[in-house]
């Protein structure tokens, strides 16, 4: 600690519970690289966040969408009242509307200042505006949206907030974020990571018997061409892998507030195993914002060495007065919100991916609980005839990303997000009565309605829209290793009926749904 940071320090060094805060948060280590990181990153996740809802958000909720959200605020004011409905879902949609054009100028706002955020702006005003616009998104998103890596952005931005901040847009601030910020960073890598660790080992015997790996790459969302190669490995290989899955979310999350040099260590074990899953899956964005706590485990003293000297050499006044008090009424606030979910992780029933309040503020967290041993797709078929027989030939749909034509080569995306390739991967797993927009989609492409088309790979009808439409139900597994394709299939039964726009049964389904005919 130098004689400035000493001396400004004086008066808080000067009781016994200032000086046992001084030991517990180390005053004399500093974070602004931790900071520079952290926001960096932070900035790329919210960026391709907001460039994914205004790609695709019109088409899966606005106007003519697949769960118009304004059909969503209007359930929620009839259940709850127009008051009791924003406190439920807080979001700027109540005031300007769902409209196509009102989506994509927040979407728009979004990916515009994240952008400042990702080239060096820091400053706390403009990340409560990036949560509140993100959180308007998510609240709007429904079932879209229900991913834990919504919330779990939510919460990252908002403890952002308090790393910033008022009165400066510079990258490098002179003064730099309380301590008590990162540690709330660390306590959310904690609950992260103890989260999808503790949920698998409750979850599904094949994590204790180090077999999961054996189906995962193959039935996880939306596989690469690593997920395949890796797919060809021996039962050895993939017995390891479920080993360090367990050193890094179970044993790695107890040193996560140790000295720095387990710290470290467990800093560089979250982010190496982030880097594994960002190569090996097309998880969205989760595993970059994994990334961004994780990084709360390195100090000035580990990142330092990746900037200029003429940066590192340079004096970091302590966070100002006003800033550190904010940051420890946040503290305040996060351990009294963490009660739940610290029971959360405790209990044998433990949930994964759960808020309990609004905001979100404080989340539980989970992933791969279960691994699907077999991987089935929901595949769309079209046909242009009067009436379909057996003679007919269907023409399939193709969405981006999710597994359809069995010689395409699986995508690689990530950190981006195809929703409607994600949703399909839950609804080959359930049934149309328990993902009704299916229904819908099937609907608007029988009608030829232009919004769905946004969302598809391949139109097989550009011209003019289908007869009928029907969805069947293939088992896909992954070639192997000089074999042709990337896929092979087999047909394991109908998903629905053909259908055409003016069947009763579809008809009767879209009027129940509140859907316009």
């Amino acid at each position: 600690m130098d004689e400035e940071q000493t001396t400004a320090l004086a008066p808080i060094l000067a009781t016994p519970e200032r000086r046992l805060y001084a030991a517990l948060f180390k005053p004399g280590v500093t974070y602004q690289y931790t900071r520079f990181a952290i926001l960096r990153l932070l900035g790329l996740v919210y960026f391709v966040a907001f460039v994914s809802a205004f790609v695709q958000l019109p088409a899966l909720v606005g106007d003519d969408g697949l769960l118009p959200a304004k059909d969503h605020l209007h359930w929620l004011v009839r259940e709850r009242g127009a008051v009791g409905g924003f406190v439920r879902l807080p979001s700027l949609f109540w005031l300007i509307g769902t409209s196509d054009p009102a989506l994509r100028i927040v979407c728009g706002l979004g990916a515009a200042m994240s952008l400042g955020v990702l080239f060096g702006a820091t400053n706390a005003v403009l990340q409560l505006a990036l949560w509140m616009l993100y959180m308007s998104i998510a609240h709007v998103g429904q079932v879209f949206y229900g991913y834990g890596w919504e919330s779990q952005l939510l919460e990252t931005g908002f403890l952002s907030i308090f790393l910033c901040p008022l009165g400066t847009l510079r990258p490098l601030p002179a003064r730099g974020p309380p301590v008590v910020v990162l540690w709330l960073f660390r306590w959310l890598i904690v609950r992260i990571m103890l989260g999808a660790g503790l949920i698998k080992l409750r979850g599904d015997a094949c994590w204790t018997d180090l077999t999961c790996l054996y189906w995962h790459y193959e039935t996880q969302p939306v596989p690469s061409p690593v997920s395949w190669l890796l797919n060809q490995a021996p039962p050895w290989f993939h017995k390891l892998g479920v080993l360090y899955n367990h050193l890094v979310e179970v044993v790695a999350p107890f040193f996560a507030f140790a000295p720095a040099r387990a710290r470290h260590v467990a800093g560089v074990l979250f982010v190496s195993f982030q880097l594994i899953l960002i190569v090996s899956g097309n998880l969205s964005f989760l595993n970059w914002l994994t990334i961004v706590p994780a990084l709360a485990c390195f100090d000035d003293s580990a990142l330092g060495r990746f900037f200029p000297r003429r940066v590192r050499d340079r004096k970091l006044a302590p966070a100002s007065r006003r800033h550190d008090l904010a940051a420890r009424a946040l503290a305040f606030v996060v351990a009294l919100l963490s009660i739940m979910p610290i029971a959360n992780l405790l209990s044998p029933s433990q949930a994964m991916n759960t808020t309990y309040e609004p905001l979100g503020l404080v989340s539980s967290y989970g992933a791969f609980g279960s691994v699907e041993k077999e991987r089935y797709e929901v595949i769309l078929e079209g046909t242009s005839d009067l009436t379909p027989d057996e003679h007919t030939v269907w023409r399939e749909y193709q969405l981006p990303c999710k597994p359809g034509d069995v010689t395409r080569r699986p995508c690689v995306i990530t950190p981006y997000h195809y929703r409607l390739d994600w949703q399909m991967w839950f609804a080959a797993m359930s049934s149309y009565d328990e993902e009704p927009w299916i229904v819908h989609l099937v609907y608007q492409l029988l009608r030829g309605d232009r919004a769905p088309k946004t969302l598809l790979a391949v139109d097989p009808f550009p011209d003019a829209p289908p007869r009928w439409i029907r969805a069947q139900r293939y088992r896909y597994t992954m070639t192997h290793l000089g074999e042709r394709g990337w896929w092979r299939r087999e047909l394991a039964g109908e998903y629905f009926r053909a259908v055409s726009k003016d069947d009763p049964d579809l008809v009767e389904l879209v009027a129940q749904n509140g859907w316009t005919l």
